[in-house]
């Protein structure tokens, strides 16, 4: 079968502990490699750009800053919505204050703003836990919220409230804005999260990974071996609240073009929410599966009955849409608790020991 690992051998623990342990593992990376850089941008559509490509990429990336707070580190939280909108506004800020500044360390140093507000909320996570800490968590959601509507200085005093993303070109093609174009913004959020999920990998697969770790499947003994739980759980906060606040920039600036604080709610947070559960807690490539799942195939379900040339009222296709996906969730949940990921890594050890059964 495809991972027949005959001749793979290991011998030292280095080999054992590496990135591929299983070679076709790699071969596998770099051939969902090659359709992202290069078959999807060459066959894709403004249509699929817009509904597919882009959107999937963004909120797998705010699903990754939840999962590493939520499945790594054991810390629930509700507000990624609104930390999302603070990695927004303080693009937008950024862009409107220093315009000659390249979008990309605009981006990337609102991602601190969002992770100096990430700190703020965690420390509460020292003496309150579970559900609690995840109330915590939800006032800050309506708290950000509520300051992004009110405070008329984060949206330039616009009298719609709401804030529009300007014309912004970088080594002279236009990156953001109305006459973006839809390839160049894909490709510039798929360097920002191909970057971001390595470093991620990384850190996940450290010491600090497995501090978290450590503190997610038991805090009490985590401390009495010599953890620092609160400066574990900081941290796990700020690194999330990072990753978050650069998928809320990306979320504005580089797909909607425009955003108002009612899109930073809590139907936000509760989706991403739903993409790091279903994709799976505690994983890497079950944020991207997830994000598939819940953002893309609706949009793919609601392309076949025009494909095969068939008329349905739009409201009943959208109920339709909502049936089918909530019967995979919970078709998913029932399957296995753990998640898509969960699901592919029990295939990925059927296929490495086939024939055999166990």
């Amino acid at each position: 079968m495809l991972y027949r690992i005959t001749g793979q051998f290991k011998t030292n623990y280095r080999s054992d502990y590496a990135l591929f342990p299983v070679r076709q593992d790699m071969f596998l990376l770099a051939v969902i490699l090659f359709f992202a850089w290069v078959v999807f941008p060459l066959m894709a559509s403004e249509f699929a750009f817009q509904t597919l490509l882009i959107p999937v990429l963004i909120y797998a990336l705010a699903a990754l800053g939840l999962n590493i707070l939520t499945g790594y580190a054991g810390q629930l939280s509700l507000g990624t919505g609104a930390f999302m909108g603070v990695g927004a506004y303080a693009c937008y800020k950024l862009v409107t204050i220093f315009p000659d500044l390249n979008l990309m360390l605009a981006i990337g140093f609102s991602g601190l703003f969002s992770a100096a507000i990430g700190l703020a909320f965690g420390l509460p996570s020292l003496r309150i836990k579970g559900f609690y800490l995840a109330i915590a968590t939800l006032a800050a959601q309506f708290f950000l919220v509520w300051l992004f509507e009110k405070w008329s200085w984060l949206y330039n005093y616009n009298a719609s409230g709401a804030i529009q993303v300007p014309t912004i070109d970088m080594f002279g093609i236009t990156v953001a804005g109305p006459t973006a174009s839809s390839m160049v913004q894909y490709y510039f959020v798929l360097f920002i999260v191909s970057v971001i999920t390595l470093l991620a990998i990384n850190i996940t697969r450290g010491r600090i990974g497995r501090m978290w770790k450590a503190v997610r499947d038991m805090d009490i003994a985590a401390e009495l071996v010599g953890i620092n739980l609160l400066r574990a759980k900081l941290i796990a906060f700020g690194v999330s609240s990072y990753i978050v606040g650069v998928s809320g920039a990306l979320f504005v600036f580089l797909w909607r073009g425009a955003a108002e604080p009612n899109l930073f709610d809590i139907p936000l947070s509760f989706r991403i929410l739903f993409i790091a559960i279903i994709g799976g807690l505690g994983s890497i490539l079950g944020n991207f599966l997830g994000a598939i799942l819940i953002i893309a195939l609706p949009v793919i379900l609601n392309i076949i009955p025009e494909a095969f040339g068939v008329e349905v009222d739009s409201s009943l296709l959208e109920h339709i849409n909502i049936m089918i996906i909530g019967a995979l969730i919970i078709a998913v949940l029932i399957i296995e608790p753990h998640g898509l990921a969960r699901i592919w890594a029990v295939i990925r050890e059927k296929l490495i020991i086939w024939p055999f059964p166990h």
